[in-house]
């Protein structure tokens, strides 16, 4: 990789996959563009076995890229959902709600792709193509004048026509720039791990919603799945200090027979869920994307999907802007892609909030209530499909339909 500069026309902090598939799409689409992209830690292909759920958006935008043929031989098809309703001590899973349909005929409404599959594709595209600055932290940021300046912890100061934060929910660009932003923790800890079970998949997923809070899984190649499970904080801890043999006990217990008999494959790992929406997606020379715009719960597993999409419709912003001789940094050009993503941002967000109010609870009325509601949306196809679509995400930008910018 190239040895690190001082100037940039972009500057990406965020080695995560948004950082990443952002840097690879603007170098495609903008030969000669110098592009840097810092982050914390060395870049490195992760050693778990954890999965992301990427929606037919993301993988049309994959495509497009010319990345997706390298992710596709690990990926497994999600085919369907089958939703339930249950409470504390049910022994019964019925399932309410089932969405079966796919995006089009023959294609699955998402993937799971292996972290290692993907940021490996991703890491392989962007080497010797732009800058690496890592391992590096930000101390400092300043937007004001025609070059954002950058300061680093160590010492070191980078300037970009642009900065783009991909830095995460705790986002230090975000902070350095004055955003403001809403937050609401929920309460609850995330718990994932991925498991093998005795019983097939069948390509479906699965969403239990439980009175601690929803219980999915999602499936892998062979007869494994990942395991995403919203517990209190104290009961996560709980779960986290578990022989594997007493855990792969308590997760059947908690979803049933779907998946027949179940063992712990990988390490256990579990983090707080909160709601964060940044006020503003764009600042002089500055642009949030991903988690350091926006998170929200993982109950649809729609977080990444969104990055994803920030990501396509920036880079269409970005590509045409410099097409055109605009300044790429200028916040007239910022306001375009802050403007095309803040209601698509905050419709998932309240949904998500919503679902997860209304499920996190055992309170008998408000059961009956609500599953009455579900198997009305099972049995109206037209409501369905239009679920499945805006889950899907190809509206909007070009990449997310895989066409070229």
């Amino acid at each position: 990789m190239k040895s690190s500069q001082s100037a940039y026309d972009v500057l990406i902090v965020g080695g995560g996959p948004v950082g990443l598939t952002l840097a690879h799409a603007l170098v495609s689409f903008l030969p000669g563009l110098r592009l840097g992209l810092l982050d914390r830690r060395a870049l490195a292909v992760p050693t778990d076995l954890r999965a992301s759920a990427i929606a037919a958006g993301g993988r049309h935008l994959f495509e497009a890229l010319g990345l997706w043929d390298r992710m596709a031989p690990d990926a497994n098809p999600v085919r369907g959902m089958r939703i339930t309703d249950s409470g504390e001590g049910d022994l019964a899973r019925p399932v309410l709600l089932a969405f079966e349909e796919p995006e089009s005929p023959g294609a699955p409404i998402a993937h799971m792709v292996p972290n290692t599959a993907s940021t490996g594709a991703l890491i392989a595209a962007c080497a010797g193509s732009i800058d690496i600055v890592a391992p590096g932290a930000v101390a400092g940021f300043d937007g004001s004048g025609p070059l954002a300046a950058v300061t680093l912890a160590d010492g070191r100061s980078l300037s970009a026509r642009l900065v783009i934060a991909a830095d995460g929910g705790r986002s230090t660009l975000r902070g350095l720039a004055a955003i403001r932003s809403f937050s609401h923790d929920y309460r609850q800890s995330g718990v994932v791990t991925t498991i093998g079970h005795s019983l097939p998949h069948g390509d479906f997923a699965y969403e239990h919603f439980r009175p601690a809070g929803p219980f999915a899984s999602l499936p892998l190649s062979g007869d494994r799945s990942s395991l995403v499970w919203a517990e209190s904080p104290q009961r996560a801890a709980g779960l986290l200090a578990m022989r594997p043999e007493d855990l792969a006990r308590e997760i059947e217990a908690a979803m049933g027979t779907s998946l027949g008999a179940v063992e712990v494959l990988d390490a256990v790992q579990s983090f707080p869920l909160h709601l964060l929406m940044a006020h503003k997606f764009a600042a002089p020379r500055l642009a949030l994307v991903g988690d350091a715009a926006h998170v929200i719960h993982p109950l649809a597993g729609q977080g990444l999907n969104l990055g994803l999409k920030d990501v396509a419709v920036l880079a269409e912003v970005l590509v045409d802007a410099a097409r055109l001789g605009e300044d790429i940094g200028a916040l007239g050009v910022l306001e375009r892609y802050e403007s095309r993503r803040q209601a698509d941002t905050a419709l998932m967000a309240v949904a998500t909030d919503g679902l997860n109010r209304l499920f996190s609870n055992d309170a008998a009325p408000l059961r009956g209530l609500r599953d009455f509601g579900l198997s009305i949306v099972d049995r109206i196809g037209p409501l369905k499909e239009g679920i499945i679509a805006q889950a899907a995400g190809t509206g909007g930008a070009k990449l997310l339909k895989g066409l070229p910018l």
